[in-house]
């Protein structure tokens, strides 16, 4: 998800952006991101992004944590959504993703970040609570925790 820029398409939508994101589990521990570019960076968050037309969400999973980690993942279910709606100082929004977040399990490779990530870490998911984190990130990690504990 990109910063605003003069000819960002994203910027003041005119309806919401469908985007992904998974909690990626290796070895008990979930992965863990913070962005690069505004309005995202600063906090923890998952990899992810917008699902291109004629793609399926978990298409859309698969390769959006390959470009922004270059890992290879297996999606295995839905662990919840966010709505991230940013309004600008006259209540206009100028952002709307709804984000549907995803338990997948690492398969391979070891995170190397793109230009639109700053850092990463695999994090022991009982200490997401703790961490400055996006709004909702300690639930959906917990909720994609208990669906691979069960898959």
């Amino acid at each position: 998800m990109s910063g605003p820029g003069p000819s960002d398409p994203r910027a003041y939508p005119s309806r919401p952006f469908l985007a992904v994101s998974a909690a990626v589990f290796r070895a008990g521990r979930v992965l863990l991101v913070r962005r690069a570019r505004a309005p995202s960076a600063g906090p923890w968050t998952l990899p992810g992004g917008v699902v291109e037309a004629g793609e399926t969400l978990h298409d859309a999973v698969t390769r959006e944590i390959a470009e922004e980690t270059a890992l290879a993942v297996a999606p295995v279910a839905l662990a919840g959504h966010r709505e991230v709606i940013l309004r600008d100082p006259d209540g206009r929004a100028e952002r709307h993703f709804v984000v549907l977040a995803f338990a997948a399990r690492w398969l391979a490779g070891e995170p190397v970040l793109d230009a639109e990530l700053a850092a990463f870490d695999w994090h022991d998911p009982a200490t997401v609570a703790g961490l400055d984190t996006t709004e909702g990130l300690a639930e959906i990690v917990a909720a994609a925790q208990a669906i691979l504990g069960a898959a």
